[in-house]
């Protein structure tokens, strides 16, 4: 499927965004990896929906804005955009850090949001249940743990090796440390207003997630109204890469709801 690449200016920030497919709108927010390695099931999810997966300030072709301090900034900024763009009953995929900026849009406004779908999220904190520090973890140390399958998370591990040091790479980590630094991919005040979440939404996690442990998935399911929790089996931090074809249909039946 062919994305299209724009950039938006918004709320004097530049979103550098692709966007392919056709049909309701759908917003990917990726995690703290970037999409400088694109996700398949992006293009399985533009053969039904119009896609539209940005880069987060700071990754990839969106630079840093210097209106954008924490993942609250980041919250109202795709606010702004969905207000320019006019969209209206927006589904929001999100990853990881993705997830986590997704759920702070929600709280703040559901006004043109239809549901939510997030993917191992961050944000809150368990206590006695630490998540991997992945600001500590070497890039290739990283890639093992994020994966279920050793082959893959191995064959993850070479690629990284590969590009740790390469500019952009290096880029995306100081961008996802702006938002999950201090404290550890987390906002000790999003869990008191998760009851705000008022679209339906389903959170998904790998039963074997090593870099945030599936408890936090309980967590987020007993704190967000409504909300359906689904375990994918044989699966790490990347669900939507290792499980491919099991989560494209988890997310299609989420999406059809």
């Amino acid at each position: 499927m062919a994305f299209g690449a724009r950039d938006i200016e918004v709320s004097g920030a530049t979103i550098a965004m692709r966007r392919g497919g056709a049909g309701e709108p759908l917003l990917f927010l990726h995690g703290a990896e970037g999409l400088a390695e694109w996700p398949e099931i992006l293009d399985r999810l533009a053969e039904k929906y119009d896609v539209m997966a940005p880069d987060l300030p700071g990754f990839g072709r969106s630079p840093i804005s210097a209106n954008i301090d924490d993942i609250g900034d980041l919250a109202y900024l795709y606010l702004d955009m969905l207000d320019k763009l006019e969209l209206r009953d927006v589904r929001v995929v999100g990853h990881s850090l993705g997830g986590w900026a997704a759920l702070e849009i929600a709280i703040r406004s559901s006004a043109r949001l239809r549901s939510l779908a997030l993917i191992a999220p961050a944000g809150v904190h368990v206590k006695g249940h630490p998540k991997a520090d992945i600001y500590m973890l070497d890039p290739d140390a990283q890639a093992r743990l994020a994966y279920a399958d050793p082959a893959k998370g191995e064959a993850a591990a070479e690629r990284a090796q590969a590009t740790k040091y390469q500019q952009q790479a290096i880029m995306d980590r100081i961008a996802s440390a702006r938002f999950g630094w201090n404290p550890r991919l987390s906002n000790p005040r999003l869990e008191r207003w998760l009851h705000r979440v008022r679209v339906p939404t389903t959170i998904f996690w790998g039963d074997t997630d090593r870099i945030i442990p599936p408890v936090y998935g309980e967590a987020f399911a007993r704190l967000i109204p409504g909300s359906k929790l689904e375990v994918v089996a044989n699966s790490g931090h990347y669900p939507h890469v290792e499980r491919l074809d099991a989560m494209a249909d988890r997310l299609s039946a989420h999406l059809a709801r």
